[in-house]
């Protein structure tokens, strides 16, 4: 019988509720709902994030592309990491680099998801043959989280590493054919 009470009673402001502020529209504060102060000392600081990259002093953004080149360099210093990125990629940047005054892609191979203060990496490789596939991605994991943490401040939740392609010493072999300087035929042209 209690539930049947408790349902038939009034509810709403004038019944004891207490009403939950509602969030601000789109077009901003409507001056109805304040900040959230952080209750200190005095009970009426600002709302303030903090971490390294923001200070009282100022904030520091990291774009994308600076974590995917420190991941980058951090997973090409792996010994048994030959390449990285895909095949198309991979012949792509060998045709790029050709050209006189071109500069290799650091971030060749890696995607990056980068909020405020966490970042998730995805790195794309070529393992050398004969090189453990678990060791070298254990290797990457460790590097790059180090590598990117120490240098942005960023903490790195998960490095996910896509094995592509393994290089075969035999691969070696048809590359030095193909650049080799070709010798006289000894025909007349």
């Amino acid at each position: 019988m209690s539930d049947m009470a408790d349902a038939q009673k009034p509810s709403g402001p004038s019944a004891g509720s207490v009403s939950k502020p509602q969030p601000s529209p789109p077009g901003g504060n409507t001056g109805s709902v304040a900040a959230s102060p952080v209750i200190g000392s005095s009970g009426t600081e600002p709302v303030r994030k903090s971490g390294p990259l923001h200070t009282p002093h100022g904030d520091t953004t990291i774009e994308e592309t600076v974590v995917q080149k420190l991941a980058g360099m951090a997973t090409r210093e792996v010994p048994g990491v030959y390449a990285m990125g895909n095949a198309a990629r991979r012949a792509f940047n060998s045709m790029t680099e050709r050209i006189p005054g071109s500069q290799t892609n650091a971030s060749n191979g890696v995607s990056v998801e980068k909020g405020e203060r966490q970042a998730a990496v995805d790195v794309s490789i070529v393992v050398e043959y004969g090189y453990s596939i678990v060791e070298v991605s254990q290797s990457i994991r460790r590097n790059v989280i180090r590598s990117v943490e120490n240098a942005t401040g960023l903490e790195v939740l998960e490095v996910n590493v896509n094995v592509t392609d393994v290089h075969l010493p035999d691969d070696d072999a048809g590359d030095e054919d193909a650049s080799a300087p070709k010798q006289p035929s000894g025909r007349l042209e």
